[in-house]
């Protein structure tokens, strides 16, 4: 039995300009071909030229005439962040809708980013933290919507306050816990700094389900030879339409919460269990309603990057 597709449609996007973060494959890649068909400019900042030059031919064979432009990005560096912000700054284009989207998952060792930080962290978190506050001014200009991308490892845990990097003893599904509920207290705590200041900027949170996506698949580049066998389970599974998504369909909460989602809300697939289904509302899981958490990170989040919001 062919399992349903499930699809969402976008608001008119002519005259709008995008940035999604891991637009090579995946999730990604589908949420900037939807956002071009929809008529959004999008920016697809890559960390690998080859793949990224492949994604932007992929979305204009599906959407004639999209507007799409290619910028290099290494979320796990803080100078190349800052040569897209300034890059991007210099242009003075607004921009209204940004989804910090990419991330990497559980290095079987612990790594660290060109700055020292723990891999996951520096690069789920400080990168989109630092890659946010720098295009601050862009996103106020455009009274800017930000949808950062959670997981479902955020349902439980915390911050490892007491070693944030783990240098004293690594996990890597707990230090890629650490990173995803990081990103979640950051997009709120931005959506309520953004209230109090009036910078007019919206801010909330989405998060995939399950899907086969490259996240648990080989990337020697993080230490993983070969595909998981979480990801091989998660294939099968998906294949079938059973208790997981699709990549097509991960994609959607993302962007409902980017196009209409509401200041402050929380998107994700609504079958039981939250790993697959339609995009909708969302409860915040525990770790995302500690306020004085997201107070204390973000200012730790300054304090790394050395990226002040204003």
């Amino acid at each position: 039995m062919p399992r349903r597709q499930y699809d969402l449609t976008l608001p008119d996007l002519d005259g709008s300009r995008a940035v999604v973060t891991g637009a090579s494959d995946g999730m990604g890649l589908g949420m900037a071909a939807a956002l071009a068909g929809a008529g959004a400019e999008v920016l697809m900042p890559v960390r690998n030229r080859t793949k990224g030059e492949a994604a932007v031919e992929r979305v204009r064979e599906q959407v004639p005439g999209a507007r799409v432009v290619l910028h290099d990005l290494d979320l796990s560096s803080l100078a190349s962040v800052t040569e897209l912000a300034e890059r991007l700054v210099a242009e003075a284009e607004p921009i209204h809708l940004l989804i910090n989207n990419a991330g990497v998952m559980t290095p079987p060792d612990r790594q660290v980013t060109a700055d020292g930080f723990e891999l996951q962290l520096g690069t789920n978190h400080l990168g989109h933290f630092a890659l946010t506050g720098r295009l601050l001014p862009l996103l106020r200009a455009g009274r800017g919507r930000v949808t950062s991308q959670v997981s479902v490892a955020a349902r439980r845990g915390s911050i490892h306050w007491d070693d944030l990097g783990w240098e004293r003893s690594y996990d890597g599904m707990a230090a890629y816990r650490q990173s995803k509920i990081a990103c979640g207290l950051f997009g709120l705590e931005l959506a309520r700094r953004s209230a109090a200041g009036g910078w007019g900027v919206t801010s909330n949170l989405s998060h995939p389900g399950v899907a086969p996506t490259s996240l648990l698949a080989a990337r020697p580049e993080v230490g993983r030879s070969e595909d998981t066998t979480g990801v091989k389970v998660i294939r099968w599974l998906s294949a079938r339409g059973l208790l997981v998504g699709t990549v097509d369909s991960a994609r959607l909460p993302a962007l409902m919460a980017a196009t209409t989602g509401e200041d402050g809300g929380f998107y994700g697939p609504q079958w039981p269990g939250k790993a697959g289904g339609p995009p909708g509302t969302e409860q915040l899981w525990p770790p995302l309603r500690r306020h004085a958490d997201a107070a204390r990170l973000w200012a730790v989040s300054e304090g790394l990057t050395g990226v002040t919001f204003r």
